[in-house]
C-alpha cells in the first residue's frame, strides 16, 4: 500500500515590467498569470528532471519522488 504526500515548492518569477512580453504578462489576472508560469515550469522542468528523478528512486527502498500531474 502508497501513500502520496503532497509538497509544494514555492518559485518566484522576476518580471522585466519594461519588456513587451513581459508587460503582456502583467496584464493578466494573478490567477493566469500563475496558470501559465507554472505550466510552462512543468512543461520545461519535468522532462530535463526524468533522469535525475531516476537515479534517485532506483535506490528508493520506502519513497519515490515523482513529478506531479
Amino acid at each position: 500500500m502508497t501513500v502520496e504526500i503532497k509538497h509544494s515548492l514555492h518559485f518566484v518569477t522576476l518580471v522585466d515590467e519594461t519588456h513587451p512580453i513581459g508587460k503582456q504578462l502583467l496584464a493578466l489576472e494573478s490567477e493566469m498569470q500563475i496558470q501559465l508560469l507554472e505550466g510552462m515550469l512543468k512543461d520545461l522542468l519535468a522532462p530535463a528532471l526524468v533522469p535525475t528523478l531516476a537515479e534517485i528512486n532506483e535506490r528508493g527502498t520506502y519513497a519515490i519522488l515523482k513529478v506531479a500531474e
